[in-house]
């Protein structure tokens, strides 16, 4: 019997159907959901840009939507067109933030006659591809909003959407490839089971596991989400650098899109803390190399309570201690760049900044100066003070940590040990983000990562991307 459950409410109002080229191999209809004078119907004059010819704000808005659509037509197949409802709304913004958008499918459904595994939910446009039927006409099947206020005062003030087609979008987001992801998604790119409470969605055959959670899997335990528990679930959405996706399409392309190296510390001793652990590289600094770094790692003091900060020229007696070696810096009061620079001005050769508040994986460090010539990277708070702990001593200037900090050439940046793409699992969990994404970790960034970075090729297939080869994973 066909289970079906509502995923997202339905926009009520007036909607124009405009479908998109039939040469593509699946055809994809945006179906525009704003009101007159608003989002796709804003008619304010602007110039064509980056290959866009529409000479209306909102007409730009659409052929931008058009072109996603169309790069994912011509990579999918289905003889069902798949309808896109979409608007452009006030979402949530600060000054120096915002939701740029968001998608999902309307409608899921499990057990239907030609489900490739029963007592699976599957997204609507993914169980129609698979029927040869829309088994829902009467609702689109994705629902996609996007901010119309992005760049406004208050609203990520000044960084706006780029309407070009030809990936230039310098300092300004990408609508194309923001699109793309969030297209993504309502495709099937998510769990439909809870990562915070580690429950599924219940149809008429009671719970049921999405086909995502059958690849979704679990390192430490060596289960896929949908044999877990609720609380063995809770446990893995949160278990960074453990969740990986098991699927063969995926892990078959991998090699020929990310990077064979994944930044490491190697800590040698003391035994206590012996081991790798993940680490935030620079974004200013040499890259990480192999065999990088090997060194003692020294924890320089300034005077308490500023203990480890290093935001000022260190004294005659910490320059001493890290001439030569690698120092653990704390994180807080001034910039990275200013804590690298002085260590790099008493000879040290490497830093180390250890977190200020809890949480993983360890974000990279940003800012910018040419003049650092040393590599830098960010731990985790918890391993810092761990770190810390293994070699306390009644000396305020902490040594006997060695450390060797590079790249690990044998394991690809966004995959663990056996070649298997890592999954976003942050701790602490975050909504929306955590599970139904590729973690950050992965060089060059991926589309499906949780935030959209700069630079993206408007692409979902390898050897570019790996967002095509996991839909092909469950089902697509």
């Amino acid at each position: 019997m066909l289970n079906k459950y509502s995923a997202i409410a339905l926009l009520a109002g007036s909607l124009a159907l405009t479908p998109l080229s039939a040469k593509a191999a699946a055809t994809i209809a945006i179906v525009n959901g704003d009101p007159a004078g608003v989002g796709f119907n804003d008619t304010t004059p602007v110039t064509p840009v980056g290959g866009n010819t529409g000479t209306t704000l909102g007409a730009q808005r659409l052929i931008a939507f058009q072109a996603a659509a169309d790069k994912w037509g011509a990579t999918l197949s289905s003889s069902v067109t798949i309808n896109v409802l979409a608007t452009w709304e006030a979402l949530s913004c600060t000054s120096t933030s915002a939701v740029l958008g968001s998608a999902g499918a309307i409608t899921i459904f499990s057990n239907f006659a030609s489900a490739p595994v029963p007592n699976r939910w599957y997204s609507q446009a993914l169980t129609n591809k698979l029927s040869g039927v829309d088994v829902d006409p009467a609702n689109a099947d994705l629902r996609a909003r996007f901010n119309v206020n992005l760049g406004q005062t208050n609203c990520l003030t000044g960084t706006f959407f780029y309407l070009g087609l030809d990936n230039n979008a310098g300092t300004n987001v990408d609508l194309v490839a923001v699109l793309l992801h969030e297209f993504g998604h309502g495709l099937g790119f998510q769990t439909y089971t809870s990562g915070s409470t580690g429950a599924q969605i219940s149809g008429s055959s009671g719970p049921l596991p999405s086909i995502w959670d059958d690849f979704l899997f679990d390192t430490t335990i060596n289960k896929s989400w949908s044999a877990m528990t609720n609380s063995e679930r809770v446990t893995s959405a949160i278990n960074t650098g453990k969740l990986v996706w098991s699927g063969a399409t995926v892990n078959t392309a991998l090699p020929s899109v990310l990077q064979l190296g994944t930044p490491v510390l190697a800590v040698s001793a003391p035994t206590s803390v012996a081991g790798s652990y993940l680490v935030g590289p620079a974004s200013f600094g040499p890259a990480l190399s192999s065999p990088g770094l090997t060194s003692e790692t020294v924890f320089p003091y300034d005077t308490a309570p500023n203990l480890s900060l290093a935001c000022s020229p260190l004294s005659a007696g910490n320059a001493a201690l890290v001439a030569g070696k690698i120092a653990l810096l704390d994180r807080g009061t001034c910039a990275f760049t200013v804590k690298v620079k002085n260590a790099q001005d008493a000879g040290a050769i490497g830093v180390i900044i250890a977190d200020n508040v809890a949480g993983s994986p360890p974000p990279g460090l940003g800012g910018t100066d040419a003049t650092i010539t040393i590599p830098a990277v960010r731990i985790t708070q918890a391993d810092g003070n761990a770190f810390k702990a293994a070699v306390a001593s009644s000396s305020r200037r902490r040594t006997g940590l060695f450390v060797n900090l590079g790249l690990n050439l044998s394991i690809y940046s966004g995959a663990d040990a056996s070649g298997r793409a890592l999954m976003y699992a942050p701790n602490p969990f975050s909504s929306g983000s955590s599970v139904s994404h590729f973690d950050v970790s992965a060089l060059p960034n991926l589309l499906m990562e949780p935030s959209i970075n700069p630079n993206l090729p408007q692409s979902v297939t390898a050897p570019l991307d790996l967002t095509f080869p996991l839909l092909q994973d469950i089902g697509w």
